[in-house]
């Protein structure tokens, strides 16, 4: 059904809509849209494996376990340090490569090396260990590194593909086939674990395994998406004396300088860094809260995140309709109340029934609240600058990727591993987004990236 929908997306009796026709803005084919949509599917099975749930949960449980003499909360902090340390490098290289990438109009050769690199980091994290504590650190934040650069450069592309209207059920669409992504391959390691475990076979054994099965499903679905989308931008004047990194500092001090113009996009994006810290926090230490709180082991934690799944894809669905119905804030202001009983349930939650009911609100939550904030960022970027502009969105979901995982690690390990009073902070990201949220006008900003495309 989702094919059949993003298949049908451009469909429009007023635009061309042959082959050699879909380079134009906003008329891409059906095999191209898919293609895009695709890269989500592919790219997913990286942050279920490594952030959410079998990698994170191994790394603080036996890489850096007690059994290696490490404190109490410890393992958790080293975890969330290194998706602090990764994300702080993207927050501070996202930006100059989109604008760089829009200049030169190369955002699918950078694509290429960043999916390249990440399967690589990723199929070489079957190295690590018990004890490899710092090459599971440094293999971790080269493949976040990777995997958040390719997820700025995707989002990039969806301002080109489809006209304004239809932003929202794109990026839904993207966002649903990413959790089937997910799903599929966390499906693979649930089977390949079970037969490991049948046959007496220790953990140190199997996760390594299924960090070799992500990677190849990332390269193999990731391929079509390089062999049919199409990069439609024009590259600018160069200058010669000129490099890339001074033509990019260029381009985002006039975004930046521009900001009053954009101030409803500037809004939307401190917004987003706040109740995205919460989102964040969930996603990298989720499994460690219901594997240490809970006592939930590999397989059930799977179980769960495969579920989790399924509403992920459901909520971003039925989001991506609602929002193109009732408008962006309205159906983001939905989500983030699902956040915040999911939180608050989980907070609460004293038997692994409450962690289930916990987990599949989160699930709704989640596709729906990823799935609208890059759609409204879309919706708030002139066309032509759309790298840049997604950069910057990619900027502040590294920031929350750095302040809401790095929080939960610190109070963890101030409060000696107690994990319920870290998730106090997780629930406060959410709440505080709530009520930031209000301040954004999403028709003044969408007017603002029109007048800026008639400049």
């Amino acid at each position: 059904m989702i094919v059949a929908k993003v298949q049908s997306m451009n469909s429009d009796p007023n635009k061309p809509s042959t082959d050699e026709n879909s380079q134009l803005i906003g008329n891409a084919s059906r095999k191209e849209l898919l293609a895009w949509a695709l890269y989500d599917f592919a790219n997913s099975g990286y942050t279920t494996v490594v952030q959410t749930t079998i990698f994170s949960a191994y790394f603080v449980g036996v890489v850096a376990g007690e059994a290696q003499g490490i404190a109490p909360g410890l393992s958790t902090l080293l975890w969330s340090l290194a998706i602090g340390i990764a994300n702080f490098i993207v927050m501070i290289s996202g930006p100059l490569i989109g604008a760089v990438a829009d200049h030169r109009a190369c955002k699918k050769l950078f694509l290429l090396i960043s999916s390249v690199g990440c399967i690589v980091s990723t199929a070489l994290l079957a190295l690590v260990g018990p004890g490899d504590i710092w090459l599971g650190m440094v293999l971790v934040t080269l493949s976040a590194i990777m995997f958040a650069s390719g997820e700025n450069l995707i989002a990039a592309f969806l301002p080109e593909i489809v006209p304004e209207q239809n932003m929202g059920k794109m990026s839904g669409y993207g966002w649903s086939l990413g959790y089937f992504g997910g799903l599929l391959t966390l499906a693979i390691c649930l089977a390949y674990i079970t037969w490991a475990k049948q046959h007496g076979l220790a953990e140190t054994h199997f996760v390594p395994v299924t960090l070799l099965i992500t990677a190849a499903i990332f390269a193999l679905t990731a391929t079509p998406t390089f062999l049919w989308l199409h990069e439609r931008a024009i590259p600018g004047a160069l200058n010669q004396a000129l490099s890339n990194l001074q033509i990019s500092y260029a381009r985002l001090a006039h975004t930046f300088k521009e900001a009053a113009r954009f101030r409803d996009l500037i809004r939307f994006l401190i917004t987003l860094a706040v109740y995205q810290s919460g989102v964040s926090t969930v996603v990298v230490l989720a499994a460690v809260y219901a594997q240490e709180v809970m006592g939930f082991d590999t397989q059930s934690l799977i179980v769960l995140i495969m579920v989790v799944n399924v509403t992920a894809a459901v909520g971003a669905f039925i989001c991506g309709h609602l929002q193109d119905r009732i408008g962006a804030i309205p159906t983001l202001a939905i989500t983030l109340l699902l956040w915040i009983v999911a939180v608050m349930v989980a907070l609460f939650a004293t038997t692994p029934a409450m962690m289930w009911v916990a987990g599949n609100i989160i699930g709704l939550a989640m596709g729906a609240s990823q799935s609208v904030g890059r759609a409204l960022v879309s919706k708030f970027s002139p066309t032509e600058r759309a790298g840049e502009f997604l950069g910057l969105w990619g900027l502040v979901n590294r920031l929350s990727a750095i302040v809401g995982p790095l929080s939960y690690g610190l109070i963890n390990y101030w409060s000696n591993g107690n994990h319920r009073m870290s998730l106090l902070s997780t629930l406060a990201f959410f709440i505080v987004g709530l009520v930031l949220l209000f301040r954004v006008n999403e028709s003044r900003g969408k007017a603002a990236a029109i007048i800026d495309n008639t400049d």
